[in-house]
């Protein structure tokens, strides 16, 4: 018995490994298969592809889970689904117009210290100082990584830029309305459940722009929606499966690693595809990184501390 709980143990400490490079590199290559994808479809037909994919696969995957949902919970998954899915995927396909897709990669990053900045301010959540100075840090980086990446591409890449952190906001509401109102229901329910209320419009978005008007024929425009299918499908399906997975084998320091090697697998995707970053840019980065890293440690202390209280 001893013997086959240790193997137990052994292989999920094998797996969550796997499960995190497997996440950093989905997640990590979202934003460059954003920018192929925009090579031949427009920031709403990226959006609409993406949300229409995704929701084909997690309707399937999440059926039996779906039709389980009482209606008193439909409200929170329709509020979920448009804060914390419908509208930041179309404010990064806007963003990335303009913005480079490493850069995209640290800005959804900030997502951590809006979560923390939203809770404290609308549902009643604590700020100690070590969480303070995390989100000091952090938005620090931000803002320096907004006005770099104006000064090195133009001026008109300050609202680009605030879009992504626009986006990160939306993360940031959803993660504190999911657990407020919707803590007792499977991730895949929740999930395949907001996917299955955004999929009509996301079909009116993709007729109302003009798609099926094009020509179809058109290699660049059929490449760009393979590009989409592949991060509808694995970016927000398998990933999502994963991520859920992860979180029930692991700790919350070990999930939230993922934050920190996301962005190193975008801004290497990002330097394969001859993007290019200042100095500056990279420090702001790195500064947005620590912080997140700051607020991730805090948090985990203080649940420690409440256990041994407990």
């Amino acid at each position: 018995m001893i013997f086959a709980a240790n193997l137990k143990t052994m292989a999920a400490g094998k797996i969550k490994w796997i499960y995190l490079f497997i996440l950093s590199l989905i997640w990590g290559s979202s934003f460059i298969l954003i920018k192929k994808g925009l090579i031949g479809l427009s920031p709403l037909q990226v959006g609409a592809f993406r949300v229409i994919f995704a929701a084909l696969f997690l309707i399937l995957a999440g059926f039996k889970k779906i039709i389980n949902l009482k209606f008193s919970q439909w409200k929170w998954i329709v509020v979920s689904g448009f804060v914390g899915s419908f509208f930041p995927i179309f404010l990064f396909s806007f963003a990335e117009t303009k913005i480079s897709s490493g850069i995209a990669s640290i800005l959804n990053a900030v997502t951590p210290l809006m979560t923390l900045v939203l809770g404290v301010l609308f549902f009643q959540d604590k700020m100690n100082g070590n969480k303070a100075i995390g989100v000091f840090v952090g938005l620090i980086g931000t803002a320096g990584l907004i006005l770099s990446n104006a000064s090195f591409n133009g001026s008109e890449n300050y609202l680009y830029s605030l879009l992504g952190v626009l986006a990160a906001v939306c993360y940031a509401v959803n993660v504190n309305l999911l657990k407020r109102y919707l803590n007792d229901i499977s991730a895949l329910a929740v999930t395949a459940g907001c996917f299955t209320v955004l999929l009509v419009p996301a079909l009116l978005i993709l007729v109302w722009s003009g798609f099926f008007n094009e020509n179809l024929s058109n290699i660049q425009l059929q490449q760009s929606v393979g590009f989409i299918a592949i991060l509808g499908f694995l970016g927000t399906g398998v990933a999502m499966i994963m991520f859920n997975r992860l979180v029930q084998i692991t700790n919350p320091v070990f999930t939230s690693s993922v934050t920190y090697t996301m962005p190193i697998i975008a801004l290497g995707w990002g330097i394969l595809d001859d993007e290019v970053f200042s100095l500056n840019q990279l420090i702001f980065a790195m500064l947005v990184i620590a912080g997140v890293l700051i607020v991730n440690r805090a948090k985990v202390i203080s649940i420690k501390r409440k256990r041994k209280l407990a």
